[in-house]
């Protein structure tokens, strides 16, 4: 890659770091604030989002050293709503991912033709991120509802 598209995509790369830090602390914390009858596996569920976000941010980091960049040292956006029903939990979660995801893509434009490995990465993320906004979805719809959610 030459330098100009070089320093876009450690750019795009950065800001998907940011994000995924930014997951990695709002799963810890909706984790945190879970109660109920199903708070056992929810918070399991929280948990493991929260560190998955963690491995995405480091994966980021990684190439951005590889592409000779400073990875980020900022997080993306951490907005309190102080909403903490577990619906509100999943409808955040839900934008949250549906960001990530445009980032995702954001990456793939800006990679492909130009780097097979930025492409692959950024195509392998979007599948993840695209499969667990459809779990989000899953939770969000009533029990026996075909119809993906919508707000």
């Amino acid at each position: 890659m030459e330098d100009a598209k070089n320093q876009v995509a450690i750019d795009a790369l950065n800001r998907i770091m940011e994000l995924e830090l930014a997951g990695g602390v709002k799963y810890t914390h909706y984790s945190l604030m879970v109660y109920g009858y199903n708070r056992i596996p929810i918070v399991s569920w929280l948990k493991g989002n929260a560190e998955e976000g963690l491995g995405h941010a480091h994966k980021a980091g990684e190439l951005v050293t590889l592409l000779g960049g400073h990875p980020s040292l900022k997080i993306g956006a951490l907005l309190e709503t102080e909403k903490h029903d577990i619906g509100d939990i999943l409808r955040e979660s839900l934008e949250h991912e549906k960001i990530a995801l445009a980032a995702y893509y954001d990456l793939l434009k800006i990679s492909e033709g130009n780097s097979v490995l930025l492409e692959d990465y950024a195509r392998e993320m979007i599948v993840q991120e695209e499969l667990h906004l459809d779990e989000v979805n899953k939770m969000l719809r009533r029990p026996g509802a075909m119809e993906p959610f919508k707000e």
